[in-house]
Parts: C-alpha cells; structure tokens; sequence
C-alpha cells in the first residue's frame, strides 16, 4: 500500500483510506443497520490490507462505538482522525445531527469520542464543517488547540468547502484540510492545490464520485459529464468507472489520502486492487482533464 506524508503533520498515512461512516448504523442520515459481525469484520480487512488512515466523526452514528469494540487494541496500526462541533439528538425512530459550535461542545465532543474508540488520543480532530464566521464566533481554534495541548489530538484540521474553504486556507490554522473532489467534482481543485503548497495535509472525501450511476445527490448531472466526456473509453479493460476514477483521484499532486467507506468486504478488495494499479499515465490524466473541462463547458 503506497504512503504518502500528511503535509506538515509529518503523519505516513496510506493513499487509500478507509471512511468509517459507512458503519453509522439506520438511525443517522438513512444509514443501513449493520450487524456487529460485519463491522467488525470490515474494520478487520480495513487493518489486515496495510490500510492505516481510518476517518470518522462523532455524528457518524455508532461508528466511533465499534472502531472502539473491535480495534482498538489494534490502535498502534493505524492513524485515527474524527471530527468535532457535532451532536445526535434523540428523535425517536432516528438521531438528528444538528451543530453546535462553541468551545463547551468541542471539549465535549472530544471526551465522548475518545471513550467511544477506546483510546488516549486522536491522531487528527477536525472541524466538521463550519462557516468561516461560526468558527471565529465560537473560538473553535483556540478550542482545538487547547485539546491539542492536552495531548488528547495530535493535530487539528477542519472538513470543508466552498465558499468558506479558501478563508481557512488563508488562516494557515489548520494541519489538514478534508475536501470534497472527484473527477465529476472538480471546483475544490484550486484550493485542493493551494492547501497543498501552503503546506497542510490533503484528504479527500467523495473521490469515487459517491459509487456508480444512479446514487447519492446530483448523480445524473455528475454522470452526465462522464458521458460526454465520453472517459469510458480511457478506462483499462476489466476497469470498472469506480476504479477508474479512484486512480483519477490518487494521480492528483496535490492528495495525500481519499478516504473510501464500504461495508462490503469485496467492495473493500476491488479498491484495494484499483489502488495497486497506481496512478494513471501522465498523458491519460491529462487527456481526462482536457475532456471533462471540455464537457463542462458544453453543460
């Protein structure tokens, strides 16, 4: 599994990463129930693949709980990054997971989520996506850095994106940035690059364009740029576009790690044998580029 360095971090994370959002349970965001088993056994594949960089939040459901049930005494394996100004509120038949960002629920998120995962520590706590203003109103720097003196986050990085993602870069507050970008979301591209060279670690989320046609918000209109890109056929035979657009996602300069979530362990395989092909040629990235910003135009 290739590694690559978290930015300023100093972190060696792998360019494959496992989101564990997948393992939330039915009662956040219309998740799927989950039994036990399977989450313990995809968190198990996740480690026993060299995968090393596992991302969470502590509104991701019962994710944070079973990272803590089934590997957590595997916690030297792998670097542990989750997110912070959340909460869950009962509704009955589901959680609600509204934001509260203020210094008092930062403090408490970190506390819960490191009983959850059974651990001392965090590797990366992160914002989970505030406005530029809620985070100067709440003082959530000052928080992150008073837990990360505590030695309870190594690191502190916010998840963002337009239109408040170029302000946090100029802060140079932040150790990592988490980025939504696929090949059919490109507009963070520019601020994907600029975080980079200002020297804070890039993860990307989405890199797979949220699965194969037909699922997650805006998937015609995203697929519909494929289409007249006409990329199908710049895929390898036996390529799926999934795959495809993994690898599009790791040749990308400026990425450090794409977090992938999945519970299904041959799901799990066939990233991990995209992401062995490595990046694509230099001539087909560049020819994917020039027809999707073709395609684009065209819409």
């Amino acid at each position: 599994m290739e590694q690559t360095t978290l930015g300023r971090t100093g972190l060696r994370v792998t360019q494959l990463g496992y989101g564990a959002m997948e393992i939330r349970g039915p009662r956040v965001w219309n998740g799927r129930p989950v039994p036990d088993e399977d989450s313990a056994r995809i968190l198990n594949t996740v480690l026993d693949a060299g995968i090393n960089f596992i991302d969470t939040s502590y509104d991701y459901g019962r994710s944070e709980e079973l990272i803590g049930k089934y590997i957590s005494h595997r916690r030297h394996e792998f670097i542990l990054a989750t997110k912070c100004g959340c909460t869950l509120v009962d509704h009955g038949d589901h959680d609600e997971t509204p934001h509260v960002w203020t210094r008092d629920n930062v403090l408490h998120n970190i506390e819960t989520s490191l009983r959850r995962m059974n651990t001392d520590y965090v590797d990366l706590l992160q914002l989970h996506g505030p406005t530029v203003r809620q985070a100067e109103e709440g003082g959530l720097i000052d928080a992150l850095k008073e837990i990360q003196a505590s030695g309870k986050a190594r690191w502190i990085g916010i998840s963002s994106y337009e239109p408040n993602l170029s302000g946090f870069i100029d802060w140079e507050a932040f150790d990592t940035f988490q980025i939504p970008y696929s090949a059919l979301e490109r507009e963070h591209e520019p601020w994907i690059a600029k975080a980079s060279e200002r020297g804070a670690g890039v993860i990307i989320r989405g890199g797979v364009g949220q699965g194969e046609p037909g699922h997650g918000r805006g998937a015609a209109d995203r697929w519909a740029v494929w289409e007249r890109a006409n990329l199908d056929e710049l895929m390898d035979e036996g390529e799926t576009r999934t795959g495809f657009m993994l690898r599009y996602t790791l040749t990308n300069p400026h990425m450090d790690t794409t977090i992938v979530g999945t519970i299904n362990p041959t799901h799990l395989a066939d990233n991990l044998r995209f992401a062995a092909k490595g990046k694509l040629p230099a001539d087909v990235y560049a020819e994917i580029q020039k027809r999707l910003d073709a395609a684009v135009a065209t819409t």
